[in-house]
């Protein structure tokens, strides 16, 4: 089990370029909402419950979140996440055509943002060496945000002085 630190520090090595980090502002929100969309389908009653696999996804993720050792973290990504599968669930409805269009349209949106973000990084997505970089790209946006808004300096000192201080790379000149 990797603890948050771990994670973070391991995602950060591939989003250095403070382009990148906000193309992932947009990118990362847009696919998990896009990937909820997709997943509001089928639905099924247990109980006075009515699930769908989004929901069984976003209760999977959150105790995954809340278990790497930063509750603050783990609740504050999860409640992101639960709020994009919510919205997700209110555009889904309707026809398939709509559904399938909110769906694969912000996923397909999503990415090109995020290959533009690491085109400016000069670096491949952090989940093509490790899968779990796509759980994680929620939690480095999130925490991207804590951070910008004061949130646990000692926790972004440490990811810098693993992985050194954001920075924006010199197109012409790319090392």
């Amino acid at each position: 089990m990797r603890r948050a630190l771990d994670l973070l520090s391991q995602y950060a090595e591939y989003h250095r370029d403070r382009r990148n980090i906000v193309t992932h502002f947009v990118g990362v929100p847009m696919i998990v909402f896009a990937v909820s969309v997709l997943l509001t389908r089928p639905s099924f009653t247990v109980g006075s419950l009515v699930l769908t696999p989004a929901w069984i996804a976003f209760g999977l993720s959150t105790l995954w979140y809340l278990s790497r050792g930063n509750l603050v973290l783990g609740a504050s990504v999860s409640a992101a996440v639960g709020v994009l599968t919510l919205l997700a669930h209110q555009v889904a409805g309707g026809s398939v055509a709509n559904w399938l269009t909110w769906g694969i349209g912000f996923f397909a949106l999503g990415w090109v943002i995020q290959f533009l973000g690491h085109w400016y990084e000069g670096k491949k997505p952090a989940f093509v060496d490790d899968m779990v970089g796509l759980l994680v790209g929620p939690m480095f946006v999130t925490a991207e945000a804590m951070f910008a808004l004061g949130w646990n300096k000692p926790l972004l000192a440490e990811i810098e002085r693993r992985v050194g201080p954001t920075h924006i790379r010199d197109m012409a000149h790319p090392a």
